[in-house]
């Protein structure tokens, strides 16, 4: 049994793993229906989509018809400006196969001109304001990468009442004194407010580098059983944040498995004994 939590404050009681359908960017229909009657046979009830993951929201269009009601559906634009933004939306729900979404989110803001851009007169915020407005979203997110993220997030709270964040969190990131200040304090301002904290990259290895990639995420990820273990259970240790699956369909079990078994956080001494041994290194630098 996946441990659940609730989802800020949006009054739903999100599974603490979430479907990132980032695997699906590339992947045929056929996976991606088996990759579905898995998630469902899990439990997990709340999936995360983008409409810059390639195919991905047309891969789970033809599962929200009969399962919509299942799942805490979120999707995310990444335009600037307030016009294609809203646009976007629109094909978004067309490729979902449904009349709304449940989290609208604005998709990796953490560029000084980009959040200037859309956080402005005629940006995207006003974008995903209006498809709230309108019922084509309930709640309004924000999500970034890199190491300037949980600052730029702090800002965009700053800015606008976000129901959500979304950000890269491990123990080897986290080795960051500066990322792992930044990150502290958005927590404490989002526990403070009942702002959702999903995290990505939670069983990052090291970037790929000069590698040649052998799965589909864009870092190279832990892949044996008892290391994504080890860095699943260090991220569920944190019970105010939410855990996004990795963007490959065959490490999605093992993920899976570790979160069905979590019982409590790692120590740092063992935490410190899978980075020496799987030669980690941070993502973001």
């Amino acid at each position: 049994m996946i441990p659940t939590r609730p989802f800020g404050r949006t009054g739903h009681q999100s599974t603490r793993v979430i479907f990132g359908a980032a695997a699906f960017s590339g992947a045929t229909q056929e996976v991606a229906d088996r990759t579905m009657e898995r998630v469902l046979e899990w439990g997990i009830n709340h999936i995360d989509t983008a409409a810059s993951y390639g195919d991905a929201e047309i891969r789970l269009g033809p599962w929200m018809p009969e399962h919509r009601t299942r799942f805490f559906l979120a999707t995310k634009t990444v335009e600037r400006k307030a016009g294609p933004a809203y646009d976007e939306i629109q094909r978004s729900l067309e490729r979902l196969r449904t009349d709304q979404v449940d989290l609208i989110q604005l998709h990796n803001l953490v560029d000084e001109t980009e959040w200037e851009t859309a956080m402005g007169p005629g940006g995207a915020l006003e974008a995903v304001i209006r498809a709230r407005d309108e019922g084509l979203a309930r709640f309004i997110g924000v999500t970034g990468h890199g190491v300037t993220v949980a600052r730029m997030h702090l800002r965009s709270l700053e800015q606008f009442d976000f129901d959500a964040v979304l950000l890269p969190y491990s123990y080897v990131l986290i080795q960051n004194p500066d990322y792992a200040a930044d990150f502290a304090e958005l927590s404490r301002v989002c526990a403070e407010r009942n702002v959702a904290m999903q995290t990505i990259k939670g069983i990052t290895r090291a970037p790929w580098g000069n590698a040649t990639p052998n799965t589909t995420t864009w870092y190279k990820p832990l892949e044996d059983q008892e290391s994504i273990d080890l860095a699943a259970h260090w991220v569920l240790g944190n019970e105010q944040v939410f855990l996004n699956t990795a963007s490959d369909v065959d490490l999605l079990p093992k993920i899976v498995d570790a979160a069905q078994r979590f019982d409590e956080r790692p120590s740092d001494v063992e935490m410190d004994g899978l980075v020496r041994a799987q030669s980690m290194e941070p993502l973001f630098v």
